[in-house]
């Protein structure tokens, strides 16, 4: 690379490996003041001086509503301290290499992911603040590049356990992808000023000072109604707390809406949940799901509470006429999410009573699961005593139990005009680009405050 500048500023070196190695994804994470971003813009601007090596440079971000917020000043201070300022266009939008035509071009993925979709001749693709890119998206932006060598680099700070690029690129990274963490401490260029507040911030709040500046994701979003740290404690939390599996037995069944939603069940024997299962949803085999389920339930024992919006509205007539059918005594109870408050006037909280609080049944069922999940882990972190009914636990044994973890502390808290909580719609979380949460539905008609009630034989006398 050529410079003016007879002492450039030197790339860190404990990088080096990884730029080198031939790869897809580069993905480059870990906390603040590691030197990730300007390493990238600087072996940016060393490839975009290549001879013979005329590159396009798409640089994302999730939101970019003016150029100044993406990496292009980034690139623009990286050009200026190389001292190769006379080698490069730097116009309102783009940055141009005037000797070898290498370009970066700015794009905000958000409000224009279906322009980059025509986008042609991408060499790198330069995903910045990339904790926020989303499953939908990335398969747009995956097979943009088609070019032979084409690459991506996935740069970002960790923020939630559950988000899709952590899960995605570093859980399991897909093949052909070199991934790197990076803390401050591999960082030569850090002044003693800021290793002093860093150390400060460990002093203040450790956990804190794991998530900046040692890129650890939180497992917790305080929008949500159920946290993930609570949900993790109550993985097994029945063995944890010699709490027997007897009790109750119910199957919670959520019901697919269409060919492309997915029907869940989750089996609850007790405080403790045994089995989770989930199958493709088709709308003209509403008898064979019913029959899945029912048939399920007479091998466990169990009662059925399941969602009777929508399609789940005929269900019940198939569990009776399963009933008759067999001579069962299987009980059948409709769970209506926008139904009444169950016991409206008894006291939620101190001064609080039910019909106060909720908007209606689902968000009661969500709040009292969430109240059981935060209970149980006071009960293991903290050694807090509660009644075996206040308590929650999930078998580890289960099937797709990180499902069910991530759809159980996605769902934010909501409220209606007069103040009363509610859940996030299934259109909300669709507008944050997440699915409907299947299992999580199923689980909490499991655990519903009404299995005390509306029960139906669906015998004839």
């Amino acid at each position: 690379m050529t410079s003016t500048n007879p002492n450039p500023p030197t790339l860190n070196p404990v990088l080096k490996d990884f730029w080198r190695k031939p790869a897809r994804n580069r993905v480059l994470y870990g906390g603040r003041s590691s030197s990730k971003s300007w390493d990238a813009a600087g072996i940016a601007i060393a490839l975009a001086q290549t001879p013979q090596l005329k590159l396009r440079i798409l640089c994302t971000r999730q939101f970019q509503n003016k150029i100044e917020e993406s990496v292009y000043t980034l690139l623009k201070i990286q050009i200026e301290r190389f001292g190769l300022k006379s080698q490069f266009a730097i116009t309102n939008n783009k940055i141009i290499n005037i000797n070898t035509g290498t370009e970066f071009i700015f794009y905000g993925l958000w409000r224009n992911i279906d322009e980059i979709k025509s986008l042609e001749s991408i060499d790198i693709h330069w995903a910045e603040e990339a904790h926020l890119l989303n499953k939908e998206q990335w398969e747009i932006i995956d097979p943009t590049l088609r070019k032979e060598g084409s690459q991506h680099w996935i740069i970002f700070n960790p923020r939630l356990a559950s988000d899709f690029v952590w899960q995605r690129f570093v859980v399991s990274p897909p093949p052909n992808t070199v991934v790197r963490k990076i803390n401050y401490d591999e960082n030569q260029f850090l002044s003693n000023t800021i290793i002093k507040v860093i150390e400060a911030a460990k002093y203040e709040d450790e956990d804190e000072y794991n998530h900046i500046y040692l890129g650890e994701p939180k497992t917790d979003d305080d929008r949500v109604i159920i946290k993930r740290s609570w949900i993790m404690s109550a993985i097994d939390a029945h063995k944890k707390l010699s709490i027997g599996t007897g009790g109750a037995r119910r199957i919670g069944y959520d019901i697919a809406d269409d060919g492309k939603d997915k029907n869940a069940t989750v089996y609850v024997e007790g405080i403790v949940t045994l089995e989770i299962d989930q199958w493709q949803g088709v709308t003209d085999d509403l008898l064979g799901s019913c029959t899945r389920v029912y048939s399920n339930a007479r091998k466990l024992q169990s009662d059925i509470y399941y969602d009777c919006i929508g399609v789940g509205a005929s269900a019940g007539s198939k569990f009776k006429e399963l009933n008759l059918n067999t001579r069962a005594r299987i009980k059948y109870t409709p769970f209506r999410a926008n139904g009444s408050i169950y016991k409206p006037d008894r006291d939620y909280e101190y001064g609080v009573i039910n019909k106060d609080f909720f908007t209606n049944i689902k968000a009661q069922a969500w709040w009292t699961v969430a109240d059981r999940f935060r209970n149980t882990h006071n009960a293991i972190t903290k050694g807090q005593k509660f009644r075996d009914d206040e308590l929650i636990s999930i078998s580890s044994d289960c099937k797709h139990i990180e499902l069910l973890i991530d759809e159980l502390s996605t769902p934010f808290k909501d409220f209606d005009s007069a103040g009363k909580v509610k859940v996030e719609s299934k259109d909300d979380l669709a507008k944050r680009n997440v699915k409907s949460p299947n299992l999580a539905e199923a689980f909490i008609i499991a655990y519903s405050p009404i299995i005390e009630a509306n029960i139906d034989y669906g015998l004839l006398l």
